[in-house]
């Protein structure tokens, strides 16, 4: 294990998955980490509750029911020896808790607090999941559903950077500060792609060119990535056309399956690999 952050501590009041995502990355760093539940629970348990344990691996989970007041003051004891905090409530509610930034600070001056929210100021109330941050940028296809949590996991990893950040700063003798982290900005930051217009329809990554898109094999689909000049020389060469084209690839996929394309590919430098799907 990376003895990084030995000796440090950490609590997190959030549920669900950037946080606890975020704080494995700590975990992994060598923090030791207090995950404080409600009494009912964490709710991503009954989602998927094999990704539950996986993500809360190596945290100590405590019970606290911080609408009590002894709740309160169990989370005021454990704190005054944590260096950071990380929670995943709209900050309204950590008001109404008590636990809000200028009252967190000042009964506990020496804490950090990460604070993962769904959207920046003035919106950092707002309801919002990853369905809704990725659509709102235009990442969606309807009706079909994403297939990862795009907003989720890259907000985790962004959660973790800011995490260390503040940890790095208290290490460098400063009072706790407080960092924001909103899980649309991690939407709007995977979307620079389709901004930039690499990935939009009919845009160069967007399976217009031949030796950049998906083909149907003889039977399964396969991947072509030969963007480079010596990649596409090859996939050329090595498909024995004399130019490349979207028909002329399309119709050398068909004569033989995805996985033996894949094999052939390897053996040739070639960037291709069969499509996993959901049946495989």
């Amino acid at each position: 294990m990376n003895e990084l952050l030995k000796g440090t501590q950490i609590v997190t009041l959030a549920l669900n998955l950037p946080g606890p995502l975020a704080t494995k990355r700590l975990v992994d760093l060598g923090a030791s980490v207090i995950k404080v539940e409600p009494p009912e629970g964490d709710p991503f348990n009954t989602y998927c509750t094999d990704w539950y344990n996986a993500v809360n691996q190596g945290q100590q989970v405590t019970v606290v029911d911080l609408k009590s007041p002894d709740g309160l003051e169990e989370l005021s004891n454990i704190l005054a020896s944590t260096q950071l905090l990380i929670t995943a409530q709209r900050p309204a509610a950590l008001e109404r808790l008590g636990l809000g930034w200028e009252s967190l600070h000042a009964q506990q001056p020496h804490l950090n607090h990460l604070a993962i929210v769904g959207y920046p100021a003035p919106n950092e109330n707002h309801a919002g999941h990853d369905v809704t941050y990725q659509a709102s940028r235009g990442l969606l296809s309807p009706p079909h559903m994403p297939k990862t949590l795009v907003a989720d996991l890259a907000g985790a990893e962004r959660a973790a950077f800011e995490g260390l950040a503040l940890l790095t700063r208290t290490k460098a003798g400063h009072e706790g500060q407080r960092s924001l982290v909103a899980l649309s900005d991690a939407a709007d930051y995977m979307a620079q792609p389709y901004d930039y217009g690499l990935t939009n329809h009919g845009s160069l990554l967007s399976g217009v060119l031949p030796e950049y898109s998906l083909y149907q094999a003889k039977t399964g689909w396969v991947a072509i990535a030969a963007l480079e000049p010596h990649f596409r020389k090859a996939l050329t060469t090595q498909l024995e056309l004399s130019s490349l084209s979207k028909d002329a690839v399309a119709d050398k996929m068909q004569e033989k399956t995805a996985q033996e394309w894949e094999h052939w590919a390897n053996q040739h430098d070639i960037p291709l690999v069969a499509v996993k799907s959901e049946i495989n």
